[in-house]
């Protein structure tokens, strides 16, 4: 139980840093920065009209399970993210930077409440909905945080960092088998998540009674 908790928080604040702008990716293995010492959150990239940037995910996905091996499949990642990223309004992004902020200083609740005024302003943005998911779950609020993932689960079915996020909520409250289902939907999706093929090979194992 130790260890699930463990790894559980330390993936937790990687899809903090990831959603943020900080990493390319859950799972990242580089240890957290300081508060106060955290990079500026990035310009989100141009707006992209609604179907080129459909086409540009479509592209990525494939080429994420197409990567020949991790360091490609990074790239691609944060590719993935820097669209995810891409704010619909000036006022959105102001929100989601004064949130940045919010979390930064450990106000988290402050944070919730802006991200609150994100999705109220503009319900077809899906990062804040991922990152109010990513606080809700920091306060151990895991019916909010699963019902924020639905959202962006509705809206982009392959958000891995979502998929991913669903199946640490689903292993922390003990069922395993629905942990195990997020996780591989995650896998299928980029095969390249780091730690989640080993919570795959040990779910495996306890679900199914059988190695992979």
């Amino acid at each position: 139980m130790a260890v699930r908790f463990l790894f559980a928080r330390t993936l937790c604040l990687a899809l903090v840093l990831a959603t943020a702008g900080l990493a390319p990716a859950l799972g990242q293995d580089d240890p957290p920065v300081p508060p106060g010492k955290q990079k500026k959150l990035p310009e989100a990239p141009a707006k992209l009209p609604k179907v080129d940037r459909t086409k540009n995910l479509d592209f990525l996905f494939g080429a994420l399970k197409a990567a020949p091996d991790d360091v490609s499949a990074k790239h691609v990642e944060a590719r993935i993210w820097a669209i995810w990223l891409q704010t619909p309004s000036d006022t959105a992004a102001l929100l989601m930077a004064r949130a940045k902020v919010a979390v930064d200083a450990q106000k988290i609740d402050i944070g919730i409440k802006l991200l609150d005024s994100v999705i109220k302003l503009r319900p077809d943005y899906i990062e804040a909905w991922n990152r109010r998911a990513t606080l809700y779950y920091m306060q151990n609020d895991y019916g909010r945080s699963l019902a924020d993932i639905r959202e962006v689960l509705i809206r982009e079915p392959r958000h891995f960092g979502a998929l991913a996020g669903l199946g640490m909520i689903m292993q922390e409250v003990g069922d395993e088998k629905r942990a195990l289902e997020a996780y591989r939907k995650a896998l299928a999706v980029n095969p390249h998540l780091d730690k989640i093929p080993d919570q795959v090979k040990a779910l495996t194992e306890k679900v199914e009674g059988r190695d992979i």
